[in-house]
């Protein structure tokens, strides 16, 4: 219980300053370089996306992790993970907007685009936590820009 304060404490207070710099501007947010082990997690997630691998993907999440995905339920643990995004696929490209780690725990707050597309088509949120001294996905949550 702890840890899942912890986390949405990071999270709240990162979201905040993210969205009172998006509201003083128009223009997108800088992308920012992560530490190599985190941003193995966005370019795995990318590999596997473009792959069309949603067993791969699953296994980017904690067992117990949380998929949200725009237009689903949701999904809990990796069998219900791999069923939602077997229909997953494409061009995808994440960007960091946000990050912390501290200790187990951490986020990335960022923003993806497929393909060639010149402009980000949603946000997201990634919960982390290491295990076994590797980052795995907590929870994925994204909304998409368009309405």
């Amino acid at each position: 219980m702890m840890r899942t304060a912890f986390i949405l404490g990071l999270l709240l207070s990162s979201l905040t300053v993210l969205s009172a710099q998006q509201a003083s501007t128009a223009v997108e947010s800088p992308s920012i370089a992560l530490p190599p082990e985190i941003n193995r997690v966005l370019r795995d997630y990318e590999k596997g996306w473009s792959d069309k691998d949603p067993q791969g993907l699953s296994q980017l999440f904690a067992q117990d992790g949380f998929a949200l995905m725009s237009g689903t339920n949701g999904a809990r643990g990796r069998p219900a993970i791999a069923t939602i995004y077997a229909s997953a696929g494409g061009d995808l490209r994440l960007r960091a907007l946000a990050y912390s780690a501290e200790g187990n725990t951490g986020y990335i707050i960022g923003a993806y685009r497929y393909g060639a597309d010149n402009q980000d088509s949603g946000k997201f949120v990634l919960a982390l936590q290491k295990v076994g001294g590797k980052w795995l996905i907590a929870a994925d949550i994204d909304n998409g820009n368009r309405r």
